[in-house]
């Protein structure tokens, strides 16, 4: 792992206020404005639909599906750690992650244009497709693994990365994808939800836009449905926020303030959460009716070598396979500790065969699993026992 990447960036806060060079320190402080005697420390969530405007409407704050001080401080802190020590960075924040892929795709894509998308990305990514070919854009997929989009990247106008994928956990040579697209005269979205900003920066890679969903790990807590496009090109943020203004894909006062305050925790979770998923990734690998196991941080994993040199840390998922789909729902029911749910990133572990939704290219027994902030032994211990309970 790259600590001398983690820890040198210098950073500042909102109004210039240093917050330090440790990620728990930037996480703790960012986005927090300027302390105001008797205030509190994270102004509590603005509840506006309209603003008081006399006279001209010259402001920062005018209608509420517009801005909203908020959001403005979640904002400053999700770029704070995104691109630490950098002022030209605009970060957008979303009602959903899809909100924000949506964003990003509809507003740089024109008829006839040609978009690159992973084949074996996030479930919803179909869906997206065919709605592009629906306004005559053209689309074309490739695998994460072996940065296989470089072979349909000519003549594209965006290329789409997720990396680690979702949920195979492939990684793609950031750097590599980007520089061969912008020779090519492309923009480049990386979506960094299973990263985080602590995981990883694409715009730091050289990535155009990075794209997450915040209802995963980055507020962790499986509470809040949030999305954030983060980039460095003024005129392609400007055609991002005017998306966001004509949709209304705004989230909620609450929900932005909430997701703030969740961000404190942002290192401790990941820590943890990281630390516990290589020792459930290292004692799963020990097991002969695991199959396929990937986790970017095992040493042995396709991943690794790429995913050390790009990745702050390796995320919270581990994927594996059980023989059949019926020793997977078995296994599934025998956990005591892990919740059989969809999603990830939350302190709570859990876990779901993916199988069950259909849009997956992946054996029946596929499990992606999300490791929580539970101790590890106890959790280690629960997959050990459900393991053995689910045998035939």
């Amino acid at each position: 792992m790259n600590d001398s990447a983690r820890n040198n960036a210098d950073g500042t806060g909102a109004e210039g206020s240093p917050v330090g060079t440790g990620d728990g320190t930037r996480a703790v402080r960012a986005g927090l404005p300027e302390p105001v005697k008797h205030e509190p420390t994270l102004p509590g969530p603005v509840f506006a639909a309209h603003f008081h405007l006399p006279g001209e409407p010259t402001g920062p704050y005018t209608y509420g599906r517009d801005e909203n001080p908020t959001w403005t401080h979640l904002e400053r802190a999700i770029g704070e750690l995104e691109a630490p020590a950098r002022d030209d960075v605009e970060t957008l924040v979303f009602a959903s992650g899809m909100a924000a892929i949506s964003s990003v795709l509809f507003s740089q894509l024109r008829a006839g244009d040609t978009a690159v998308l992973p084949d074996d990305g996030y479930q919803v990514l179909p869906l997206v497709r065919a709605q592009l070919e629906a306004y005559g854009i053209e689309v074309r997929t490739a695998p994460t693994g072996g940065d296989s989009q470089l072979d349909v990247l000519d003549g594209a106008k965006l290329l789409w990365i997720e990396t680690p994928s979702n949920p195979g956990l492939d990684v793609c040579d950031v750097r590599r994808l980007v520089d061969a697209a912008h020779a090519r005269g492309a923009l480049v979205a990386v979506d960094n939800t299973l990263a985080t900003p602590l995981g990883q920066r694409p715009l730091e890679l050289g990535a155009d836009f990075s794209v997450a969903s915040g209802t995963k790990q980055l507020t962790g807590h499986g509470d809040i449905l949030l999305g954030y496009v983060a980039g460095r090109d003024t005129g392609a943020m400007t055609a991002v926020r005017r998306w966001r203004k004509i949709v209304g894909a705004i989230p909620g006062p609450m929900e932005a303030w909430l997701a703030h305050r969740s961000i404190a925790t942002l290192q401790l979770r990941v820590d943890r959460q990281n630390a516990t998923a290589l020792k459930v990734a290292e004692a799963l690998s020990a097991r002969p009716e695991v199959t396929g196991l990937r986790y970017p941080g095992l040493p042995d994993d396709p991943s690794y070598r790429i995913a050390s040199q790009q990745m702050l840390r390796f995320g919270c998922v581990v994927s594996f396979t059980l023989p059949t789909r019926a020793r997977a729902d078995r296994f599934l029911d025998a956990l005591r500790l892990v919740d059989d749910a969809t999603s990830f990133g939350g302190v709570r572990s859990t876990a779901e065969r993916r199988g069950r939704w259909g849009g997956d290219a992946v054996p029946e027994g596929f499990i992606r699993l999300s490791v929580g902030a539970e101790d590890p032994e106890d959790l280690v211990a629960d997959l050990l026992r459900a393991l053995e309970e689910s045998a035939d």
